[in-house]
């Protein structure tokens, strides 16, 4: 809760003190920051004031008016600004799509394509981009500093809308209806929200919570009072460089500054819409706060305009964005104060999620220990002044010239033959007068050709000085030497110059898109609905906006497109017909691109080549022959694998009967010898033995189971009678 409180009784500081802040600063402690940093900002507010007059030839650079003598300066520094705006302007707004994303992991490549989506359609829906670009261009190119102040703004309203009262009947018909409204939630946002009927949104609703479809039926209509957010989306603003004070501490890195004041002018009124974000209003004194009582508030507007009515008089704010350690942690953590007079208004934390203030200081030329930059007229003001000294003396001296009046001697014509002279009729001159000597008509000065030399000169050296090529010779063959190397030094030397402008100002810019995507995570709606096309949508949940990402902004120069396209164009041509349709389709697109024709490069991206019948029926017969011939050589081949499967098995059966006749062979052998030597006939000799003792030990077991077998059938004669 925060609460107004006078520390000091003898304190004219009102004072706003926060919960939980044991040492907050206070206003006369903001208010000595302000008088430490003002000398180091006046005297920077008097060089870009230099420049500045020097640029619109006012002021200090204006010629004063002498009579009968010329006043002109040329305005040399304005016509190289003027090659400079476009040029460094066009790359940001040539393209949709200011913002690429790179993810650092592959956990955040959904993210990174989802802020990317995001900060375009900021960039192009959201922000004045043109306005933007093009204030922030001049700012830089004029005053050699651009400061950008980032914010965020959010209104919304209370609205009455009438809407139904629905009864859920559960339906299981209607599932496929719903599945159809999801697919269209899905693709076209925007349309599911204004042409689906109300009852069926909140019936698809009650789909998606319990799984179950049902009928809705409308049973009344009831008034619902609900705020509308009528807008949410970040801001940006070009500060004016005399109302925006840098802490000098810096050593020229603005991140590392300590605090940025910025003043501005408003009303009341104007701070009281801001729904209690500033407080004590009531205490403050109308008349001491206006433009016309604060001599350090500088405005391009009159300052005698100043409405009627005590919530419509400005009054002018002064903004202290900066570090404090106000909970006694030892470490300084950002807030933002604001007063009116000895009147604290506002004194908070930082509401941006990024820890850091929300400045982006872009130099032009930068400066070594400056947080500010340099324009080209810094360098240009010497030859300015020249060009402007010999262009006056030029016309000096043809204007101080009699020129087309004529002399007349005075005993040349009497007074009827001069009144004719006058009326440009014919006339007499007086006997003895040479009228080649009478009469003398006056004429312009010849202007030496030193003065021409003088200004081509300076022309040269300041177009060499900032790269500027302005129509006054002073880039070209003659100066460089009539040679292809010496002009592509040139061009060459321009560019990179112009590059190394753009780079920085894409560096701004990039700062610039950070800071909104620190603040799209932490402030944007739940549901963001961007379109991406007319037919195409997509929705972007603030949940799904967070991770690591390396943020590039596409900008590039037109001399580098266009020797990008010629390379292209050239590597295109090298290889002819021989490359690959889908190469040459790919090199296409990027020319286009590069050519700043997105429309050709998105049809060449999509464009697919219809085939010639004729030729596609001649690829389908000439396929369906190699498919043949392949056949043919795959049943020849099976054909031959098979013969030799055959010769295989045909080897096999010649080699088992050779093993079989030499077997019998061997067994023949056998069998002479042993018949020779007599084994033969011992072998049955003694097989016949063998037989007959197997003969004889037969009839023997034979008589001895007959014996047992009679003696057991007069054993069981002897117990049937005794059973008896």
């Amino acid at each position: 809760m925060e609460e107004i409180t006078r520390p000091d009784p003898e304190d004219k500081f009102l004072q706003i003190e926060v919960d939980g802040w044991t040492t907050p600063p206070r206003l006369k402690d903001l208010q000595q920051d302000e008088t430490d940093a003002k000398t180091d900002h006046d005297k920077q507010k008097g060089k870009i004031r230099d420049w500045l007059d020097n640029l619109n030839i006012e002021g200090s650079a204006k010629i004063p008016v002498v009579k009968g003598r010329s006043s002109v300066q040329p305005r040399l520094i304005r016509k190289q600004a003027e090659w400079r705006y476009a040029a460094l302007s066009e790359p940001f707004l040539a393209s949709d799509d200011l913002f690429d994303i790179d993810p650092v992991t592959w956990e955040d490549v959904e993210a990174s394509r989802q802020n990317a989506l995001l900060l375009n359609h900021q960039m192009n829906t959201k922000v004045d981009k043109v306005d933007f670009v093009d204030t922030m261009v001049r700012a830089a190119v004029d005053e050699g500093t651009a400061i950008v102040q980032v914010g965020w703004h959010f209104e919304e309203k209370e609205v009455t809308k009438r809407q139904p009262m629905v009864r859920m009947d559960d339906d299981p018909d209607m599932a496929p209806l719903y599945q159809e409204i999801t697919e269209l939630e899905d693709t076209n946002p925007s349309g599911y929200q204004y042409e689906v009927p109300q009852e069926l949104q909140m019936a698809h609703e009650y789909f998606k919570e319990t799984g179950r479809p049902a009928n809705p039926v409308i049973t009344g209509y009831e008034d619902v009072t609900e705020m509308k957010t009528i807008h949410n989306a970040p801001t940006l603003e070009v500060c004016d460089y005399r109302n925006v004070i840098i802490d000098p501490s810096c050593e020229g890195k603005y991140r590392e500054a300590n605090f940025f004041i910025k003043t501005f002018k408003t009303t009341l009124s104007a701070l009281r819409k801001e729904g209690g974000k500033y407080q004590n209003l009531d205490e403050v004194d109308v008349s001491a706060a206006s433009p016309l009582a604060d001599s350090d508030y500088e405005t391009d507007n009159s300052r005698d305009a100043e409405p009627v009515g005590q919530a419509r008089k400005p009054v002018v704010v002064r903004e202290y964005w900066g570090y404090w350690d106000y909970d006694d942690s030892g470490i300084a953590k950002p807030f933002v104060a604001a007063w009116v007079g000895d009147v604290m208004i506002r004194l908070e934390e930082s509401p941006f999620p990024d820890d850091k203030l929300p400045f982006v200081v872009i130099p032009l030329l930068p400066v070594r220990h400056s947080a500010y930059g340099e324009p080209d007229g810094e360098l240009l003001i010497e030859n300015q002044k020249i060009i402007g000294a010999v262009t006056r003396g030029m016309i000096d001296l043809m204007g101080r010239s009699a020129n087309g009046q004529m002399a007349v001697r005075k005993d040349a014509l009497d007074a009827t033959n001069k009144r004719r002279f006058q009326q440009g009729k014919d006339y007499e001159y007086n006997a003895g007068v040479d009228p080649r000597m009478a009469f003398y008509m006056h004429q312009f000065p010849e202007i030496p050709q030193s003065a021409q030399y003088m200004i081509d000169y300076q022309n040269n050296d300041a177009e060499s000085m900032v790269g500027v090529k302005a129509f006054a010779n002073g880039i070209s063959s003659d100066g460089l030497g009539q040679v292809a190397t010496g002009i592509r030094g040139a061009l060459d030397a321009a560019s990179k110059r112009e590059a190394g402008i753009l780079r920085r100002l894409a560096k701004g810019v990039g700062d610039v898109g950070r800071k909104m995507i620190a603040m799209n995570g932490e402030l944007l709606d739940d549901k963001e609905i961007i379109r991406i096309t007319n037919e195409s949508f997509v929705a972007i949940r603030r949940d799904e906006l967070a991770g690591d990402f390396d943020l590039r902004v596409d900008v590039s120069s037109l001399e580098e497109d266009n020797i990008k396209a010629q390379e292209l164009a050239f590597m295109l041509q090298t290889m002819g017909n021989n490359m690959d349709p889908g190469m040459s389709k790919i090199i296409l697109r990027d020319i286009a691109r590069l050519r700043k024709m997105p429309e050709l490069a998105k049809k060449i991206e999509n464009y697919e080549p219809q085939p010639d019948p004729m030729a596609e029926k001649m690829q389908q017969l000439e396929m369906q022959k190699i498919e043949a011939e392949i056949e043919e050589i795959r049943s020849k081949t099976m054909g031959n694998y098979e013969k030799g499967e055959l010769d295989d098995a045909k080897t096999k059966t010649e080699e088992a009967k050779a093993r079989q006749l030499s077997s019998d062979a061997d067994k023949k052998d056998l069998d002479f010898v042993e018949q020779e030597s007599g084994v033969t006939q011992e072998r049955e000799k003694e097989l016949h033995g063998e037989q007959a003792r197997a003969n004889q030990d037969l009839e023997h077991v034979k008589a001895g189971l007959k014996a047992r077998g009679e003696a057991g059938d007069k054993l069981k004669d002897y117990v049937n009678q005794g059973a008896a």
